[in-house]
């Protein structure tokens, strides 16, 4: 079920990971941005979605190397996401690490015409647990949907 939430503002809603995965299944124009970065998706791994014949439209929204721990904007970020999806009436689904720069990257493209951005809670890893770690609590990998790691 999708959360149409009042409360959000500015793209479509939020999903959990659950969601995401029946969403591109059912739905032949759905695409998943992963707007992690080359990085993430290198030591991490993305999502697998060769099982529903699809990939995963890995576009960077911020990357390294920035000053110090900061990250960069990818300028070509929309440029990307309308060769990747260039119907804006299909459901974008924006995945990052957490799920706070894919509320970012939703509403950036809810502004550029996209009229279904939607945000996958808790990312692909989720949130960190009480020893700080990530992977261990919530998350595309945690709820046991399929990745790969690179």
């Amino acid at each position: 079920m999708i959360v149409a939430d009042e409360a959000v503002e500015g793209y479509a809603g939020d999903i959990t990971p659950e969601e995401a995965w029946e969403i591109l299944k059912s739905e032949e124009n759905a695409v998943l941005v992963d707007v992690r970065s080359a990085a993430e998706w290198k030591f991490i791994g993305s999502p697998d979605l060769s099982s529903i014949g699809k990939t995963a439209a890995l576009i960077e929204w911020k990357g390294y190397p920035g000053s110090g721990d900061s990250m960069v904007e990818n300028p070509d970020f929309i440029a990307n996401v309308k060769a990747a999806c260039p119907d804006s009436k299909a459901k974008i689904l924006s995945l990052c690490r957490s799920g706070q720069r894919s509320i970012s990257t939703s509403v950036l493209l809810t502004q550029e015409g996209y009229s279904q951005c939607y945000n996958v809670l808790e990312g692909f890893e989720g949130n960190k647990n009480d020893n700080e770690q990530r992977g261990q609590v919530g998350g595309w990998k945690v709820r046991g949907l399929p990745w790969k790691q690179s």
